[in-house]
């Protein structure tokens, strides 16, 4: 396994994302990996290289600028604020890794997909929102919501996969109710997955540390069959 740090300027930031690939032969498909709140963490870092493992050339994207990790869950939402104000800013964030991942040789540019966690999620759906030739997105326990419903989904080019605990506080049934509205009225490819019994960061087995059971807790099962999902839908966008 190969592991690279690829510093490059986003939002008025210095980005520093960790690039892992297999050594091969030929141009392969890329995916993105976008964090939870926290920043580029161990749960982000992880799921890199298991994309790596698999056959891909994965990029965990740094989120506040120089691969910062804010532990405390209050404080890393509340350093999200202005993204949620302003998609352009999570979407210039987004695509600055995008750009640094299509530019490697490993990479073949026509092959791009991301995932993400919770934020990363959003930021997922909001880089294909903005139009980007991307060909899959995959959000775990993503936020739906957007700020143009009615207008940015009409861009979106990729087939789309949200995965979502059933009993997540953050993401309730009417934010589920307008993203299906959204994604039906723009013609998207797309699927929600729910997950019972399940709520926030059900994929981060270090969850317990927010310290928030009712809200915030590791899902083994859920885990397991929403990253099948993900193959299976890369399986099908990168033929």
């Amino acid at each position: 396994m190969q592991r690279e740090t690829l510093t490059y300027q986003a939002d008025g930031l210095t980005m520093k994302s960790e690039l892992f690939f297999e050594p091969g032969s030929g141009p392969r498909a890329g995916v993105l990996v976008y964090p939870e709140a926290y920043g580029l963490n161990k749960q982000a870092l992880t799921r890199a290289e298991r994309l790596a493992s698999i056959g891909y050339v994965a990029l965990a994207c740094d989120l506040h600028g120089n691969a910062q990790v804010v532990e405390d869950l209050g404080a890393a939402v509340g350093m999200l604020d202005p993204l949620y104000a302003d998609p352009s800013k999570t979407r210039a964030r987004a695509a600055g890794g995008l750009r640094a991942l299509a530019a490697r040789p490993e990479v073949d540019a026509a092959r791009i997909g991301t995932i993400g966690f919770c934020f990363g999620g959003t930021m997922s759906l909001e880089l294909a929102r903005s139009g980007a030739d991307i060909k899959a997105v995959v959000g775990f326990h993503s936020g739906l919501a957007t700020k143009a419903p009615k207008t940015d989904a009409k861009a979106i080019k990729a087939r789309i996969l949200v995965c979502i605990g059933a009993d997540d506080p953050f993401i309730p049934l009417e934010q589920r109710a307008d993203f299906e509205k959204e994604m039906r009225a723009a013609g998207v490819d797309w699927q929600m997955h729910l997950y019972g019994g399940t709520v926030h960061s059900f994929t981060n087995p270090e969850a317990a540390n927010a310290k928030r059971p009712e809200a915030v807790r590791y899902n083994a099962v859920a885990d397991k069959r929403s990253w099948k999902l993900m193959q299976d839908l890369f399986m099908e966008a990168f033929a």
